[in-house]
């Protein structure tokens, strides 16, 4: 009795085995591991990690990547911290402040605390720089109500928090066009624009801190680099030459499927499974 116990346990367990919570992909669709999308970030310029706010492997994913990086003295930034805000980052790094003081003073997402403090901790404990890539989001709102017109408004020292004005939209780009399409009836126009302000201001903050030689490692919405627009398109606009790599992340029911609409959609696509539980 007991040996039958066993080899139903044994054939539970290889069952259960056969359920996978991810996979990766390469750009045409190709099962890799994750040491082998290591490799395939080798000697980019810049890789821009596209996340589900709320989908824990990508979480993971971002911190292995980086943690991956971190004897090549990579420059992190992230879409969750706006630029305003660099200075308290700079200080938490440094060690003027305490981790209790930074999130007190910071503007975090809700799911700071398991999603992107480890981030900057490890850049901490790495003596790396974090650089806060977002525009304010007042900014962005003003922009959502009044166009680009509304930020001739703002100070000189607000504009430092910003991409350079006038911004170049191309509402063209297809997904760009697709909010378009899906926004009309709230905003029109504008709400690319609040999304092209911020795409821009992220490229720019990017490539005001490239660091020759050393990667530049980038966390945002995989909707800010996918098909390689958004931060992709503004990066390559001011750096034709610029090497930059993408993840994104998307959510199926199987993930040992390759659906083709992931095609293009990143240099590599993390396939989650669509149960996969949330950060909130």
């Amino acid at each position: 009795m007991k040996h039958i116990f066993l080899f139903l346990s044994i054939i539970a367990m290889m069952s259960f085995s056969d359920k996978r919570g991810y996979e990766i992909y390469n750009a045409k669709g190709k099962k890799v591991n994750f040491n082998k999308m290591i490799k395939g970030l080798q000697g980019a310029d810049v890789i821009l990690v596209g996340e589900l706010h709320n989908n824990p492997i990508s979480h993971w994913i971002e911190y292995e990547v980086a943690n991956a990086f971190i004897d090549d003295q990579p420059v992190f930034g992230a879409e969750m911290f706006e630029a305003d805000n660099q200075v308290i980052i700079d200080e938490y790094l440094a060690g003027l402040i305490s981790e209790k003081n930074f999130t007190s003073q910071m503007r975090l997402w809700k799911n700071n605390e398991t999603d992107y403090q480890p981030l900057i901790n490890l850049a901490k404990e790495n003596n790396r720089p974090f650089i806060a890539t977002n525009v304010p989001r007042r900014y962005a709102s003003i922009v959502y109500h009044d166009g680009f017109e509304g930020l001739d408004a703002v100070s000189d020292q607000a504009k430092e928090w910003i991409a350079p004005l006038p911004i170049d939209v191309d509402l063209e780009l297809p997904g760009y066009k697709a909010m378009l399409e899906m926004g009309m009836a709230h905003g029109g126009d504008n709400i690319v624009k609040s999304q092209a302000l911020k795409d821009a201001t992220m490229a720019y903050f990017i490539a005001k801190n490239l660091d020759k030689g050393n990667v530049f490692i980038h966390f945002e919405g995989a909707y800010h680099s996918n098909n390689f627009e958004a931060i992709y398109y503004y990066l390559k606009k001011q750096f034709p030459n610029l090497n930059i790599k993408t993840i994104s992340t998307v959510e199926q029911a199987d993930v040992d499927t390759w659906d083709d609409e992931n095609k293009g959609l990143a240099d590599f696509v993390v396939v989650v499974d669509e149960n996969m539980t949330k950060t909130y």
